[in-house]
């Protein structure tokens, strides 16, 4: 995957605006969490960069790194905060959330392509 780093409180405005364009994947990972290491492997097992590079932008956020930044997206996209956690922002808001192993290739496909 190509992630883009999530790293500064500035970003997470950026991304409401891109979303308008296409929509934006954060992906919320501890790095203390084996839940959320093996979450992560096997999205990133899974994905097809080809195919969906060109739907979605992918964020990642070290959330024991960056708490600050977890908080706010939590407060800016109306969603609880858990880890893992991976939400898909279109519009400017959040219309996919899921924690663990909720956390599903094929409905992340399948909602950034509709």
């Amino acid at each position: 995957m190509n992630w883009e780093k999530l790293t500064s409180l500035d970003q997470l405005e950026a991304i409401r605006k891109e979303s308008i364009e296409r929509p934006v994947l954060i992906f919320k990972h501890s790095t203390r969490c084996s839940i959320s290491r093996m979450v992560l492997e096997r999205l990133e097992r899974n994905w097809d960069v080809q195919e969906m590079d060109s739907h979605v932008k992918p964020y990642f956020l070290d959330l024991i790194s960056y708490r600050q930044i977890s908080n706010q997206i939590a407060t800016l996209f109306e969603v609880e905060h858990e880890s893992p956690q991976i939400l898909i922002i279109r519009d400017g808001a959040s219309v996919y959330d899921r924690s663990h192993m909720a956390i599903d290739y094929q409905q992340i496909r399948s909602t950034v392509k509709n």
